[in-house]
């Protein structure tokens, strides 16, 4: 890829970012944070709420973080591929996955994670230990799940004999232990394990997933495993192990395995390379189909709203949860009513966002 068309890719996303975040209704969890939590999350909405109005206003660091995941990613890729070509494809895949698009354009608490890893990552990298003590506090405090990460950082550190990265990493997880912070675990088999894999195929697209779980597996058996790996792999292993006993939450997940794009291109062009010309070319073939469900995927999200003119039942869409409450207060502020009584749930955040409350003499009945 040549630098001017990745620059040419740059713009068109930040458009589609800008346009999504402007257009896309508060959604039930986004609503359930701005009204009820007071995590970091929702301190940057009421924050960005007070710098611009309307919805880009709420997600707006959120567009922040998202843009610094890019620069922190392509950066990393810089130092894993020699030519920057590669590191120009590295950062497109993993700037177009849908789970990095709305995470940016969404106001979520993974989207505050992924630069902070990416970070980590980096900073190691470059060996500036000093820097790294800093953002394991950062994590420790604003992601209950980080525990996956020192999981894997103290898997690293000991396999690698590094002392330094292993102390600090088994001190943050001796403070999990003792506050009792972390995933909750509990439930019994419940069939959850199949749902796992719907959940990655939304954040990677269908087929990028699978070759980042043959990716994963392959690096296991027979290549260098560096810290990126141990990051994804461990997330992947405990989100696969969890998900036959309770249900998973893929914002727990979803920043530690996206930075696996770096090392799904690298085994891909490892793959590539050991054959003959003539065997090469089923393998970039194979990459312009996982490529084109990428593109198809990101465009469905791009321009989601649509459906909702095409299909005949809107129940039926994807984003129906989001776009049922603000279409419900479109039509009663066109009937002069400012409050209703039939939400349930966290569709009464997202009415309450719109200025459309409780009636005053609705009275719970219990």
């Amino acid at each position: 890829m040549k630098k001017q068309h990745f620059l040419f890719i740059i713009v068109l996303y930040v458009v589609a970012v800008f346009y999504l975040t402007s257009t896309t209704p508060i959604s039930p969890h986004e609503a359930n944070i701005y009204y009820s939590s007071h995590d970091v999350v929702s301190t940057f909405m009421h924050w960005g709420e007070q710098l611009i109005d309307g919805f880009l206003g709420i997600r707006i660091f959120s567009i922040f973080f998202g843009f610094l995941s890019i620069a922190l990613f392509y950066e990393l890729s810089r130092r894993y591929f020699k030519e920057r070509r590669y590191a120009y494809i590295a950062t497109t895949l993993f700037m177009l996955l849908p789970g990095v698009l709305t995470a940016t354009t969404l106001a979520n608490v993974a989207i505050i994670v992924l630069p902070l890893i990416l970070f980590f990552v980096l900073m190691y990298e470059r060996h500036r230990f000093w820097s790294l003590p800093f953002v394991m506090l950062a994590l420790f405090f604003i992601h209950e799940a980080s525990i996956i990460f020192f999981v894997a950082v103290l898997a690293y550190g000991i396999v690698h004999k590094d002392k330094k990265l292993s102390i600090f990493s088994a001190a943050f997880l001796i403070a999990f232990v003792y506050l009792a912070k972390g995933i909750e675990i509990g439930g019994r088999p419940s069939g959850h394990f199949l749902e796992i894999f719907g959940l990655y195929a939304s954040v990677f697209s269908p087929l990028l997933f699978f070759y980042f779980f043959y990716a994963m597996y392959r690096i296991l058996l027979r290549e260098k495993k560096t810290l990126l790996w141990y990051i994804s792999f461990t997330a992947l292993a405990f989100s696969l192990l969890l998900s036959i006993r309770q249900r998973v939450y893929i914002t727990d997940f979803a920043p530690y395995v996206t930075i696996a794009i770096i090392l799904m291109l690298d085994v891909f062009n490892h793959s590539v390379r050991v054959r003959l010309p003539e065997f090469q070319k089923r393998y970039k073939r194979a990459f312009y189909v996982v490529v084109s469900f990428l593109v198809l995927s990101v465009l469905i999200i791009i321009f989601h709203r649509m459906f909702f003119y095409i299909i005949k039942d809107p129940s039926q869409h994807f984003a129906y949860r989001i776009y049922k409450p603000y279409f419900l207060a479109k039509e009663l502020k066109e009937k002069g009513i400012d409050c209703y009584n039939d939400a349930r749930g966290r569709e009464i955040d997202q009415l309450r966002y719109y200025h459309i409350d409780r009636c005053k003499n609705y009275r719970v009945i219990y």
